[in-house]
């Protein structure tokens, strides 16, 4: 079986959004708690958790949560800083594969992660991404020869720009859930009016 390591992006300022993105309600809990709630649900028994701009109030509120904190004090200069800060902290715990999921995708379930993750057994060389209308993105399962890649990521784009390089080997999956991320008060309030729709 892969060994499967999953790494949950929430280490962004949330500027558009006004407040600490990661704590706002949803479902009786937090964006964040949700997110590592569908991890910890899946089949991957490894669950880490990348945090940035206001790690000390996120922290304390996802104390009870048993995954390992990984701190990117470079959150500023984009996602692709944490995915970087979280596989080099990962990669000599001998992981064959790297699941990346966001804080902000509210309709990721742990069906759908484990979706992803039966796709990966099948294929282990190859990256299983999320395919969207128009592009392709996390989550996203990416085998251990493509690490040094994550690892030389820039911008704020993530590993978005990767997934669209002619030269990555990838699955792209289609979707039926709206994987949208939460990023402006706008969209904190549709999710909130129309959970199923939105």
């Amino acid at each position: 079986m892969i060994h499967t390591v999953i790494l949950i992006m929430a280490a962004g300022s949330a500027s558009r959004m006004g407040k600490t993105k990661q704590l706002l309600p949803y479902k009786n809990t937090t964006l964040l708690e949700h997110a590592i709630e569908q991890a910890q649900k899946s089949v991957v028994k490894n669950v880490y958790c990348v945090l940035g701009a206001n790690k000390e109030t996120i922290q304390e509120k996802i104390k009870h949560h048993p995954i390992e904190i990984i701190y990117n004090p470079n959150y500023k200069n984009g996602l692709s800083t944490s995915i970087a800060k979280g596989i080099e902290y990962i990669q000599e715990k001998n992981f064959d594969t790297v699941l990346i999921m966001l804080a902000d995708q509210p309709h990721v379930t742990f069906e759908y992660l484990n979706s992803l993750i039966e796709i990966s057994e099948k294929n282990p060389l190859k990256i299983i991404a999320s395919k969207y209308q128009h592009t392709v993105g996390v989550p996203a399962i990416f085998p251990k020869k493509y690490f040094h890649n994550l690892m030389n990521l820039k911008g704020d784009k993530g590993a978005k720009s990767f997934l669209e390089s002619p030269t990555a080997e990838i699955i792209k999956t289609t979707i039926s859930n709206n994987l949208v991320d939460i990023d402006t008060p706008e969209d904190y309030k549709n999710l909130l009016e129309n959970p199923r729709l939105y």
